[in-house]
C-alpha cells in the first residue's frame, strides 16, 4: 500500500505545511479599506509571507504601507509582478539582537498619531516573541537575551516564557494595540500555540493579557532566572502590568486566527484517507518533555503494531503542540549536542519503539527549522537503532547531551526542507504497517 513510508510521511508534512500558507488562507479575513491610512504592522517567522499574501489580495487602489520583521533568511522571493508596498526587515531568533530591536522601535513609531480613521493590519505569528523586541525601561538588551536564552533552555513551556516576556517589554501584552489607539486594529495571526490563545501567540502584542507580574515572578523564580534588582522590584510591585481584558483600550479590535495546527493536522489526515489509511489525531494542543513526549507515542505505536489498540493498522497517528527541551549539563568529558523539540522527540521515540517492525516516524517544525538548526526533524524508521548502533552510535548518549542533531545527522535521516514561509508548530506523524 505504502512503497516508500519516509516518502509519504514527508508528504503528510508538506500537506500540512500548504494547509497554512498565507496566501491560502487570508482572503476570507480581509476588513474593507478605510476612509484613512492603512498601516501594516507585523512580525513573525511567517511575516514576510504574511505581507506578501496582503500586497496579492488588497486592492491595488487602495493605500497600503508599513514594516514587518521576520527571522533571518525567512524571507522568499516577492511573486513577480508584485510591487512591494510593505517593508520587511529581519532580525535573529529565537535569541533576539539589535536589528529586532530597532525594528520593534520603528514599529512602535508607525503606531503614533494614528485617528479613528486609520487601519492597522497586524500581521502575526509565532516567533514574533524575539524578532519584536523592545524591553523594558531599564533593562538592556543583553539582559533580555540572556533570560531569553535561560527560558529556551529551562524546560519552561510558551506560555511561561511568554508571560515572562510580555512583562519586560514595552511592545508586547497588548502594549502595541495600545500605541495604535483610537484606529481600530485588526489581528490576522498564525497560530504556533496549544489552544490558539491569541494573548500567547508572539507574546499578544495585540490583546489584551491576563497573566499578571506575579505571574512572571513566580516564573522566574521557579526556573532560577535572575534579572537585574531594579526590574525585579517593579515586578513585585506590579509596576509593569500589562493592559488587562476588559480595558476599553481593546474595544472594537479583532482577532482573526488564518491558520492553526488543527486545521493542518486535518490536512494531512485526509492525505492519508485518500492513499487508503485511517488517520487519528491524537492532539493538537500536546506539551511536555519531547523526549517524554516521544516515549509515551511509542508505546501507543507497539499497542497498535502488536494488538490492533486502540488503533487498527495499517494507520497513521498524528499530534501537534509545542513540546519543550531542558537543555541538559552533559556528562563529563562530553560536548553540548545540537537539535531541537522535534529530532529530541525522535530521540525519545526510537528509544522506546526498540525497533519495532512496521513502525515509522517523523517529527518537524512546521517552519522548517528544528530550533537553531538548519533541518525541519527528523525520521525514525524500524531500524534507527540498528543503523545507529552500527556507526558505534547511543542513543542513550546522544539524549544525555542533547544531541539529536549529531544521531540523526550521522545516519542521513535529517529532514531538511529550509524555511516553509509559515509556522504552525510541532508537527508528529507515525505510520503503523
Amino acid at each position: 500500500m505504502i512503497s516508500d513510508p519516509r516518502g509519504f510521511l514527508e508528504q503528510l508534512f508538506r500537506a500540512a505545511v500548504e494547509r497554512a500558507l498565507p496566501l491560502q488562507n487570508m482572503q476570507a479575513h480581509l476588513p474593507p479599506p478605510p476612509r484613512g491610512r492603512t498601516v501594516v504592522l507585523g512580525a513573525g517567522k511567517a511575516g514576510a509571507s504574511m505581507a506578501h499574501a496582503l500586497e496579492a489580495l488588497w486592492p491595488a487602489a487602495a493605500p497600503l504601507f508599513g514594516l514587518v520583521v521576520t527571522r533571518y533568511g525567512h524571507t522568499p522571493p516577492r511573486p513577480p509582478g508584485l510591487s512591494p508596498r510593505i517593508e520587511i526587515v529581519e532580525a535573529s531568533h529565537p535569541v533576539p539582537d539589535a536589528a529586532g530591536l530597532q525594528a520593534a522601535q520603528r514599529i512602535l513609531a508607525l503606531a503614533q498619531g494614528l485617528t479613528s480613521d486609520d487601519l492597522v493590519l497586524c500581521l502575526i505569528s509565532g516567533g514574533g516573541s524575539a524578532l519584536l523586541t523592545l524591553p523594558a525601561e531599564g533593562l538592556a538588551l543583553e539582559d533580555k537575551q540572556r533570560i531569553n536564552r535561560q527560558l529556551l533552555e529551562s524546560g519552561a513551556n510558551i506560555g511561561e516564557m511568554n508571560c515572562v516576556r510580555k512583562h519586560l517589554s514595552r511592545i508586547k501584552g497588548g502594549r502595541l494595540a495600545a500605541a495604535c489607539a483610537p484606529a481600530q486594529v485588526v489581528t490576522l495571526a498564525i497560530s504556533d500555540v496549544p489552544g490558539d490563545d491569541p494573548s500567547v501567540i508572539a507574546s499578544g502584542p495585540t490583546v489584551p493579557d491576563a497573566s499578571t507580574c506575579a505571574d512572571a515572578v513566580a516564573i522566574l523564580q521557579r526556573y532560577r532566572i535572575e534579572v537585574p534588582g531594579a526590574l525585579m522590584s517593579l515586578l513585585e510591585q506590579g509596576a509593569l502590568e500589562t493592559p488587562k481584558p476588559g480595558d476599553p483600550l481593546f474595544d472594537g479590535q479583532v482577532v482573526r486566527l488564518i491558520a492553526t495546527p488543527r486545521e493542518s493536522l486535518e490536512a494531512a489526515a485526509r492525505l492519508a484517507q485518500a492513499h487508503g489509511l485511517a488517520a487519528h489525531i491524537l492532539s493538537d494542543e500536546m506539551e511536555g518533555e519531547s523526549r517524554e513526549v516521544g516515549k509515551v507515542h511509542a508505546a501507543l505505536a507497539r499497542a497498535v503494531a502488536r494488538s490492533g489498540e486502540p488503533f487498527r493498522k495499517p494507520c497513521v497517528i498524528l499530534s501537534g503542540g509545542e513540546t519543550t527541551v531542558t537543555v541538559r549539563t552533559p556528562p563529563v568529558g562530553m560536548a553540548r549536542g545540537r537539535g531541537g523539540r522535534a529530532g529530541e522527540f525522535c530521540l525519545g521515540l526510537a528509544q522506546a519503539l526498540q525497533g519495532e517492525p512496521g513502525v515509522w516516524g517523523l517529527a518537524a517544525d512546521t517552519d522548517g527549522i528544528d530550533g537553531m538548526e538548519e533541518n525541519a526533524g527528523a525520521f525514525v524508521t524500524p531500524d534507527t537503532l540498528a543503523r545507529a548502533m552500527a556507526q558505534g552510535l547511543k542513543v542513550d548518549q546522544h539524549l544525555a547531551r542533547n544531541d539529536a542533531y549529531g544521531y540523526y545527522s550521522a545516519l542521513g535521516d535529517l529532514l531538511v526542507t529550509g524555511p516553509t514561509n509559515t509556522n504552525v508548530n510541532d508537527f508528529r506523524a507515525l505510520l503503523v504497517l
